[in-house]
């Protein structure tokens, strides 16, 4: 089964990537689209609104989908839906058709984010070890790559079709060719299935919301630092700190660099220092990177601030994943499906947050209002205990610390 398991991570890897490229170029030519499509600026927000809240519907969805069929096929089907989507945005000329684009854009993510960490759940627990920053370190490098390309078409004026073609050309038959390859770990065994088997232990065990909140919060915090750091790292260093419009633009690079670094090295720490420690080290060093954005008196300051930030917050959501997976050996896939509605109700909450505190208060008062929720995570730390270790089918060398835990010692 090694080789079941090494094509299915790297298949999964990819499949991370992809969305990331196509998020990263959903997201960054939004002035294009709002120019492409004449939406007002009053209308531009529920248009935002609408795509991570049915991304949450989506997610919902597939919650109960993979009781009957599994996460690999949720993933086989979405992951197209979610690039043709893509292709429609840019394709459309009534906003009647984005709408249209938009919203299938929107179930589908919600659809592929909860399937794609399901199966990358599952394939840890198969492991033993930790693997799941990994996956979300080829989401980083997805959306490095696809910011790449949008700032390619912006700065050579390409229509937003042009754009997105070659791109989704590229993408999508490389996703349908790499999903036959995709490898379903059953809940609480070692091993790892074809895609096409049927589905395993779908309702083998109960989910208990209560004992999964402190992991939604978790979940929520992160997302409102994330979307802070999106939605308002250029604005703060350009308005705030003084920079000039050129040096606005790179915290959030800088932010998407120190993310890709810190999750590519990030499961060497967990295996070797365990989940616990560096998730609160995580937690300490997002707060810390916040409170440096607060009180930076220049433009420099500020981008040290975003690059403590990216180092921080990068670990807590794979391994909030992860922790759920632990957490429900028997129904993982469904602790996933709900844990993932917490990251768009952060997205959704960071960005006005912060906003209308700095409008109420100020942009570096705001800054703080992370911060804190951030270091509240220190609270939950011990909610990504892996207690008893275990490890897989014996293909890689056990680390110090270990992730998984299972009917068979996992």
């Amino acid at each position: 089964m090694t080789d079941v398991l090494r094509r299915g991570r790297a298949s999964l890897a990819f499949s991370f990537f992809a969305q990331g490229a196509a998020f990263a170029l959903l997201v960054t030519r939004i002035p294009a689209i709002q120019d492409r499509y004449g939406i007002s600026d009053a209308m531009l927000p529920i248009f935002l609104a609408a795509v991570p809240v049915l991304a949450g519907v989506g997610s919902v969805c597939s919650e109960q989908v993979v009781k009957r069929v599994r996460p690999s096929l949720v993933l086989r089907w979405a992951q197209p839906v979610v690039l043709l989507a893509l292709l429609a945005v840019g394709a459309g000329d009534h906003v009647a058709e984005l709408a249209v684009a938009l919203g299938a854009f929107g179930l589908a993510v919600g659809g592929l984010d909860a399937s794609m960490n399901m199966l990358g759940v599952s394939l840890q627990r198969a492991y033993g070890r930790s693997i799941m920053l990994g996956f979300h370190a080829a989401f980083s490098l997805g959306g490095i790559v696809g910011a790449s390309l949008a700032w390619v078409g912006a700065h050579w004026h390409l229509a937003l079709f042009v754009s997105y073609l070659p791109v989704v050309a590229v993408l999508l038959p490389a996703a349908l060719v790499g999903s036959r390859w995709y490898a379903d770990a059953r809940d609480g065994q070692s091993d790892a299935v074809p895609s096409d088997a049927p589905p395993a232990g779908a309702d083998s065990g109960a989910l208990v919301f209560r004992l999964l909140l402190p992991l939604c919060l978790v979940m929520t915090f992160a997302y409102i630092g994330d979307s802070t750091v999106s939605n308002w790292s250029a604005k703060y260093l350009q308005d705030v700190l003084g920079s000039s419009e050129q040096l606005a633009t790179l915290p959030y690079n800088v932010y998407m660099g120190t993310t890709l670094v810190g999750r590519a090295i990030g499961d060497v720490g967990v295996r070797r220092f365990g989940a616990v420690a560096v998730v609160r080290v995580g937690a300490m060093l997002a707060a810390l990177g916040f409170g440096v954005v607060a009180v930076a008196p220049g433009a420099w300051v500020g981008m040290l601030g975003f690059t403590l930030l990216g180092l921080g917050l990068c670990v807590i959501v794979p391994q909030t994943f992860a922790a759920a997976g632990r957490l429900f050996p028997g129904a993982s896939d469904a602790a996933v499906a709900r844990l993932n509605i917490f990251n768009y109700v952060g997205f959704l909450v960071g960005s006005p947050l912060v906003g209308a505190l700095g409008d109420l208060w100020s942009y570096r008062g705001a800054m703080l209002v992370p911060m804190v929720l951030v270091l509240v995570t220190l609270k939950y730390a011990g909610s990504f205990d892996p207690g008893l270790a275990g490890y897989g089918d014996g293909h890689e060398r056990p680390r110090t610390a270990d992730v998984g835990r299972g009917s068979n010692g996992l």
